[in-house]
């Protein structure tokens, strides 16, 4: 494959503003592919019964001669590991935001995410078919996301982002904001996907170097053993390759053969003989590849830079239930088998970190994570598998610096009439908050 016909991109917004369901009609219009499924990309169980995506997932299409490889990504801000890692194999991002709504919370931190990798994003007013998306509210919608830019040091190049308009649920894009009776009658996603090929650019691929691929998501398959997905940065790779690990501390592995290689199209998962520098594919076969390490050529010396990720905020300690109704539901019981479950989830999951308790006795574990929806779904999940837990309730994880503790700030933005400010900010001087 030619590495300047692939266009590699994530979908980013703040949660519920229409992620998944507009990757769904890009594979439908794109691709050629029918997707007879709501949100397809949402496989994950937890995924369907709560109506979020939680991990990112990432496939690919062809449209005009290109392929292209989206992924999709959380919007919850418990999951905001996920996307930090993987804006490392893409290299453009489109932002979505809600006509309505504007950019929230969450907005501002997948683009300061975005921003600092030198993504140029393309901004995509959704839900423009809602009475509610007025041309009045667009522009405005439109210059708040502007001032979300230019706050987070955007330069230039940035700055000058496309705006479309879409209806993702609908299923079409356009470059202007049609009107109400015009809508069903609009184009398709042909013009998003013009502006894909136009602002997204082609990797920058050392195809004749040396061989280098970057773990950014990691999975256990009950057959294969563990499968690595992320891009080639450069070289290539065949079945059969001898190749080994850097891990992300700069240690090094024994080296092994690529059993598989795989890639994603559509709803399928495709087998590959080989494959080359700018795209994104799993392998199969390195017993010892987490997220964040480098499978490359066995000449190579230095992984690739992992990359940074926020640290926790929130932990809880997990041990084994001691109350006098321990084994009535279960069958995962001891510490032992508790430690390995929450260290296979930490081997996956960046953003979570396991450590033992001191004076636990080897019993106890402390978990730290960056919210209660990600430990919550995280102990629901060990418990649908059979574990049996005792946990604590959660704690600030705090931080020290010079000799000085330090904890997580939270930024808040409250947009009250006249007469209810003063009780707003008396509320959060209550709260030690510092008003500017």
């Amino acid at each position: 494959m030619d590495p300047s016909l692939i266009r590699s991109f994530a979908i980013i917004a703040h949660v519920d503003h229409g992620k998944t369901t507009l990757v769904d009609k890009l594979l439908t219009s794109g691709g050629g592919e029918a997707v007879t499924d709501d949100r397809v990309m949402d496989s994950n169980e937890f995924e369907r019964e709560r109506g979020i995506t939680i991990s990112s997932k990432y496939t690919s299409f062809q449209y005009k001669g290109h392929t292209l490889n989206v992924v999709d990504t959380p919007g919850h801000a418990d999951f905001g590991g996920e996307v930090e890692r993987v804006l490392g194999m893409v290299d453009g991002a489109v932002l979505l935001v809600d006509a309505t709504e504007g950019p929230l919370s969450q907005t501002k931190f997948v683009v300061e995410k975005a921003l600092k990798r030198g993504l140029k994003p393309l901004v995509v007013l959704n839900k423009v078919d809602r009475p509610s998306a007025t041309p009045g509210r667009c522009g405005e919608v439109e210059s708040a996301a502007f001032d979300v830019f230019a706050a987070l040091g955007a330069d230039d190049e940035q700055l000058d982002f496309p705006v479309l308009y879409a209806s993702a649920r609908q299923g079409w894009a356009s470059g202007s904001l049609p009107e109400p009776e015009e809508m069903p009658a609009a184009s398709g996603m042909a013009p998003l996907l013009d502006a894909l090929l136009a602002h997204v650019p082609a990797p920058e691929a050392e195809v004749e170097a040396p061989f280098r691929f970057l773990s950014v998501l990691s999975e256990r398959d009950p057959y294969l053993g563990r499968v690595s997905t992320g891009r080639i940065a450069s070289g290539r790779v065949r079945v059969g390759d001898a190749v080994k690990v850097i891990k992300h501390t700069g240690e090094q592995q024994a080296g092994f053969k690529v059993t598989r290689l795989f890639k994603r199209q559509g709803t399928r998962t495709l087998e590959l003989e080989a494959a080359v520098a700018g795209d994104i594919v799993s392998i199969a076969g390195a017993p010892a590849a987490g997220v964040a390490d480098t499978i490359c050529d066995p000449a190579v010396d230095a992984g690739l830079p992992p990359g940074q990720v926020d640290p926790p905020t929130l932990s809880m300690v997990f041990s084994p239930n001691s109350s006098p109704l321990a084994g009535r539901e279960g069958s995962q019981l001891t510490a032992s088998k508790i430690g390995d479950r929450l260290r296979l989830e930490a081997s996956t999951n960046v953003s979570l970190r396991v450590l033992p308790v001191e004076g636990g006795g080897g019993e106890a574990f402390e978990v730290q994570a960056r919210g209660e929806l990600q430990l919550g779904l995280l102990i629901e999940n060990m418990r649908r598998e059979g574990f049996e837990l005792s946990v604590s309730p959660p704690r600030v994880v705090y931080r020290e610096e010079g000799g000085v503790r330090l904890e997580p700030v939270e930024e808040v933005v409250c947009e009250v009439l006249n007469e209810h400010a003063g009780d707003v900010i008396a509320m959060l001087n209550n709260r030690k908050g510092e008003v500017g």
